[in-house]
């Protein structure tokens, strides 16, 4: 007799009150097999995955989990399973070894068999160095890998995963999934939420999500096949144009589904297929066009029918100020106690610039922006941000600079409104000065039709512009950004990177930290830190070519080898 099928689902579905979060959906996943679900914000993913661990009942239809119906069985179902959830569910006052082995004795495991998978786990992981530390000291990377250790030391036959990588660092990141590799190819069923489009692409078939409804259900090669043919880069060649100029005129033709602007060149996304020959002729003559292979991310944007790009953006005034206007750190460092956050860090960013901050989790970069930003002292060095120096946390500093920190920093119990009128009053805003600030910062976020209901019950997409939003309020001259995107689906992440270049095009240094490495190509130019170290500094295709690599080498390809080459034995970097 055969085995039961990991999971059968037919009419699945689950409703809170009169909200339907899933529809009714049939799914199966064969044994061994990868499957990926992706969507936006709100798409109803985790909602999924908790009917299909036995956790949520569904309201409508059943389910059935390696033979067991999860509505009956729950109990069953959760002894074969692994389930690991997006948030923190580690005790954190508990070590490693301690986590584990709790982990070990709620599901039963044999001592002799602990031992021996505990030792397995604990060398795979990095993490038999760190067995008596606490879990709350541990880096967010070596928390997953724990998380992901005490839901496989019971051997599950099969492992559901909400958002593995969910803030971790691109190193931290490719480990959890070489782990997670290895345990595929031992033919372990895995079922894995993620708004990564690289970990989709890891997938054997992949779900797309749209407000509880499977859009799309294959192979990443199916899916992408109707996107085929469909998907150019153009740059401005010898039009006399700049790239938003282009981006604006292009955005206009009906058959184009979005516009993305990068640096050196825009990509677009078309409605339908259309030959290369016919779209050229629809474009300014000089332009250079020229055909694009499609991503993933390309068909979340046209599979979920929302243009993206489609916003009408402000004018906004162009400031040139100068290079001493923007960024520049000499020397920079920050301490605590003995430890050295920040290690001598140099660097310029001129007014205007795009800059991206690079580098694993306790690289140094939240620090190095609170650093500059005026909120820890600087210990040696110096720095000035529009002209103004960092040391001191002037009030005249505070002017210059808009910070949107990795935590949203809104207040959730506010609405929009409320938050973007308490932020206008501490920038010094009143009366008709606050109204027309918010009504130009709206205006820019494309928060015009900004729903009336409390912040905390907005999606992290909306949360992520009005946090930008009111960061924005008094136009400052340095934009941080610390993590903006993270967690938010690849649309929200279109219109985010506009508004951005926008900004940027008007005169507005913009620092970006981010773990969505193939964001940073968004940027003109990337610095990459390492234990508190700048280990470079400049345009993509130059640090491509400095560390050797092909010219069309990835944001990922040329992050590793930079710190491969800054030494592969760094225990922070290569490590848990």
């Amino acid at each position: 007799m055969s085995s039961p099928e990991p999971i059968v689902a037919k009419g699945l579905g689950r409703q809170f009150g009169d909200n339907v979060v899933i529809e009714p959906l049939d799914v199966s996943v064969d044994r061994g097999q990868r499957v990926g679900i992706v969507g936006a914000d709100g798409a109803g993913k985790t909602t999924l995955l908790q009917m299909l661990a036995g956790i949520l009942d569904p309201t409508v239809g059943e389910c059935r989990v390696l033979g067991f119906d999860t509505r009956r069985e729950a109990k069953q179902v959760a002894a074969q399973i692994g389930y690991m959830s997006q948030g923190f569910t580690l005790y954190d006052r508990l070590s490693v070894k301690e986590n584990l082995s709790f982990a070990a004795r709620i599901r039963d495991v044999p001592d002799e068999l602990y031992r021996e998978r505990s030792e397995r786990l604990l060398s795979m992981s990095g993490l038999g160095r760190f067995t008596d530390r606490p879990a709350a000291k541990l880096s967010g990377g070596m928390q997953k890998k724990l998380s992901l250790c005490t839901n496989l030391v019971h051997e599950p036959e099969l492992l559901i995963l909400d958002e593995p990588g969910l803030g971790v660092d691109p190193l931290s990141r490719r480990h959890l999934w070489t782990m997670l590799d290895r345990f595929r190819s031992q033919g372990l069923t895995m079922v894995v939420a993620t708004s990564y489009m690289d970990e989709a692409e890891r997938c054997d078939r992949i779900l797309l999500l749209e407000q509880g409804r499977v859009l799309a259900d294959g192979s990443q090669e199916e899916l992408l096949r109707p996107a085929a043919g469909r998907v150019f880069t153009v740059n401005a060649g010898d039009t006399g144009r700049g790239l938003r100029e282009l981006s604006g005129i292009l955005a206009q033709i009906d058959s184009v589904h979005s516009v993305q602007w990068l640096p050196d060149h825009l990509r677009l996304v078309m409605n339908a297929d259309i030959a290369e020959n016919q779209l050229a002729e629809l474009l300014p003559e000089g332009t250079h066009l020229a055909a694009a292979e499609p991503r993933l991310e390309d068909l979340f944007v046209l599979r979920t029918d929302r243009r993206a790009g489609e916003q009408q953006f402000p004018e906004l005034a162009r400031q040139d100020r100068g290079k001493e206007e923007g960024l520049v750190a000499t020397g920079l460092s920050v301490r605590f106690g003995h430890f050295k956050a920040v290690d001598r860090v140099s660097f310029e960013a001129p007014s205007g610039e795009l800059l991206a901050l690079l580098g694993p989790n306790g690289a140094g970069k939240t620090t190095l922006i609170r650093a500059l930003c005026g909120l820890v002292a600087i210990d040696e060095g110096n720095a000035r941000v529009a002209g103004v120096s960092s040391g001191g946390g002037s009030t005249a500093l505070r002017r210059q600079i808009g910070y949107m920190s990795q935590r949203f920093s809104l207040y959730l119990e506010l609405t929009p409104w409320e938050n973007l009128r308490f932020f206008a009053n501490a920038y010094g805003l009143a009366g008709g000065a606050a109204r027309a600030a918010i009504d130009w910062a709206r205006e820019v976020t494309g928060l015009t039709d900004i729903p009336d209901k409390l912040t905390g019950d907005l999606s992290s997409a909306l949360r992520q512009r009005l946090a930008l939003a009111c960061s924005l309020l008094h136009r400052p001259r340095v934009l941080f950004l610390d993590e903006p995107t993270s967690g938010v689906d690849p649309v929200a992440r279109y219109r985010f990177w506009r508004v951005i270049r926008e900004l940027a095009a008007s005169g507005m240094t913009v620092l970006v930290t981010t773990h969505y490495l193939e964001e940073a190509a968004y940027c003109d130019r990337l610095a990459l830190m390492l234990d508190g170290r700048l280990l470079a500094h400049g345009s993509r295709s130059s640090l491509n070519h400095s560390l050797g690599l092909e010219a069309d080498a990835t944001v990922e390809m040329l992050f590793t080898a930079a710190i491969e080459q800054a030494g592969t034995a760094n225990s922070r970097a290569l490590g848990p």
